[in-house]
């Protein structure tokens, strides 16, 4: 799944792009930038790419709103080149892409950038909070793991918390 959402900071806006992956709930790639133009949207493809291309194959989906990004024939192209499936939400319908949406309310619910005066500031912030997001942001709906350690716990079928548990 991937969406952009808006991060006001200082008066003025960055804007995220991400990618998650629907089954894990990881941040698989993500792009800030201080605009809207679409190459920011190629760069978090771009990323998703250079990470895990080999891992990729044609039966995986890339889902989006309509969105003038995700509908730009530069990102229609790029998805085709990359042997990905593009798939998009019905028209004005968010639910298609809720865990998407729900990711970004709780990025904005738990980060702080009221002191941000610059954009770098606002990057930082939101690079440890995907770190910690990905690593150590327990959910429920993963076993009570991490995404990165639910990812684990599905390749490896071993619980982490197993030793927990036990004792």
């Amino acid at each position: 799944m991937t969406d952009i959402t808006y991060i006001p900071y200082n008066g003025t806006f960055c804007y995220l792009s991400t990618i998650l992956d629907a089954y894990t709930k990881q941040v698989l790639s993500y792009a800030l930038s201080d605009s809207l133009e679409v190459d920011f949207v190629l760069e978090t493809v771009n990323k998703l790419i250079k990470n895990y291309g080999i891992e990729l194959s044609t039966e995986t989906l890339i889902h989006s709103d309509q969105g003038c990004h995700y509908t730009s024939t530069s990102f229609i192209q790029l998805v085709r080149d990359c042997n990905l499936r593009q798939s998009m939400s019905r028209k004005a319908n968010c639910w298609d892409n809720a865990p998407q949406e729900s990711f970004f309310g709780h990025m904005k619910d738990e980060i702080d950038i009221s002191q941000c005066k610059k954009y770098r500031e606002v990057k930082a912030i939101v690079d440890d909070w995907i770190d910690y997001y990905n690593n150590e942001r327990y959910q429920w709906q993963l076993a009570k793991l991490s995404p990165n350690e639910y990812y684990q716990y599905i390749i490896t079928g071993i619980y982490p918390l197993e030793d927990i548990i036990k004792n």
